[in-house]
């Protein structure tokens, strides 16, 4: 499966449709979310996607505007409560941190998901069940077959996310060769070959630190519930967006640049410690921002 994500260019009454749409399933979610909760504390009975989802007739007629949403659009969301709580008892079995499932706030659920059918991509137009034609800013072609839809809320806008699944290559045998790659703090990566250069780190968050602390203390100024506040928020996600797409095309730029280098040879990375006398060891990958150039390493560039 590949992922491949475009703009959208919704009209006014297209946006207000996907705003009503992920207000209600932000709602479904919690209440399913705080029925499953309740199920346990007070009976303790375990309910599944299945019980949850024999109710969702019985919740259209009680609520008419649920009615409107596409059906596997609100069965997905379930399936995401149920995709939640997998993922909670896993690490309760492997004696990680448990973490249990959160509420959502209506401004942090930010997509909506059509898993099987309700769409078409015809030319430079998506058209969504019971939503409409969307314009789509077709930026490169799909290779393969569309599988699922997502429609996704970002700072800067409303893009689209298609989950496609490609056919089987070739896959090259491994070379004998190796190349291992440090992170660390200093540089954002070193080479264990003496003649390549160690990779300097952008550091891209420090150098946005000052209009990100600006665009934080507007936030702090405005009033809770204001228009102000709103477009303040959004402009902070913009700067934070910003930065997050500096580091990807960073990432794939110098792991991109790395393959064409050692063409021949496995690359392979490690995490790099680092001690310190008043704090237990950890990783410096959270702080650099290179957790995802190791998987841009692992799983190799875009094509």
């Amino acid at each position: 499966m590949k992922a491949y994500k475009y703009k959208l260019k919704p009209s006014a009454k297209i946006i207000a449709i996907f705003e009503s749409w992920l207000a209600l399933l932000c709602e479904l979610y919690n209440a399913a979310l705080q029925e499953r909760r309740d199920a346990y504390r007070i009976n303790h009975l375990s309910i599944n996607y299945k019980v949850q989802a024999n109710q969702l007739p019985e919740i259209k007629n009680d609520r008419p505007e649920f009615a409107h949403i596409h059906s596997q659009v609100i069965q997905n969301v379930l399936k995401r409560v149920e995709f939640a709580f997998d993922n909670f008892f896993g690490r309760v079995n492997n004696g990680q941190k448990p973490g249990y499932p959160r509420f959502r706030s209506s401004s942090r659920y930010d997509s909506l998901t059509y898993p099987q059918s309700g769409f078409s991509l015809k030319g430079q137009k998506l058209h969504l069940s019971k939503i409409g034609k969307v314009k789509v800013h077709l930026s490169r072609p799909i290779e393969g077959e569309i599988k699922t839809c997502t429609i996704k809320r970002e700072a800067d806008g409303w893009y689209v996310i298609f989950a496609v699944e490609e056919q089987r290559k070739e896959v090259a045998p491994a070379p004998k060769e190796s190349v291992g790659v440090d992170v660390g703090i200093e540089s954002f990566a070193t080479l264990s070959d003496d003649e390549a250069a160690p990779i300097e780190n952008p550091r891209y968050f420090r150098r946005a630190e000052m209009d990100l602390k600006k665009a934080q203390r507007r936030v702090s100024r405005r009033v809770k519930g204001s228009k102000g506040r709103k477009k303040a928020v959004r402009w902070l996600g913009k700067k934070h967006l910003k930065v997050k797409r500096q580091r990807r095309d960073f990432h794939f730029r110098i792991v991109y640049e790395t393959r064409l280098a050692f063409d021949r040879a496995r690359i392979s990375s490690r995490d790099w410690w680092v001690r310190s006398p008043y704090s237990r060891p950890r990783k410096c990958t959270k702080t650099t921002g290179n957790q995802s150039a190791e998987e841009r390493v692992r799983y190799g560039p875009r094509a």
